[in-house]
């Protein structure tokens, strides 16, 4: 495996998006640093991934982008999927709405070591809340 972070961080989706468990452990630190708000380390991680497939799955992930420069990549992606719960902290109170829903970040990750160690996330939030009816309040 290469160690470009752009490699890692594409193999990383690619193997979650083909179903393979294996990958959190192989290319995510168990201690990443998520500075996005949430759940930190590789548990937590994963955690973030089970809410979201459980309000919003199943998702579909188009990549639009994996731009890296030394240790850093950016990633452009948009998700779509259903809003089927609200047990994110984003939704909560809203009641499923049956909705279809799309939803565009930014992440920024850094890898070390073959492994992506530090998270930061840009997200079209409102965007996600005026799709289920929540945005304007």
């Amino acid at each position: 495996m290469s160690d470009n972070a752009a490699t890692i961080v594409r193999q990383l989706f690619d193997r979650l998006e083909a179903g393979d468990d294996a990958a959190l452990d192989e290319l995510m630190a168990p201690d990443l640093v998520n500075h996005a708000a949430g759940p930190q380390g590789r548990d937590g991680w994963r955690l973030i991934l089970d809410i979201i497939d459980h309000d919003l799955g199943p998702i579909e992930v188009e990549h639009h982008a994996f731009i890296g420069e030394g240790d850093t990549v950016a990633h452009h992606m948009t998700i779509t999927g259903v809003h089927r719960g609200s047990t994110m902290p984003l939704l909560t109170g809203i009641e499923p709405t049956g909705r279809p829903v799309t939803w565009t970040y930014i992440h920024l990750w850094r890898c070390d070591d073959g492994r992506v160690v530090e998270h930061w996330a840009c997200r079209d939030d409102v965007a996600l809340l005026a799709q289920v009816g929540a945005w304007p309040r």
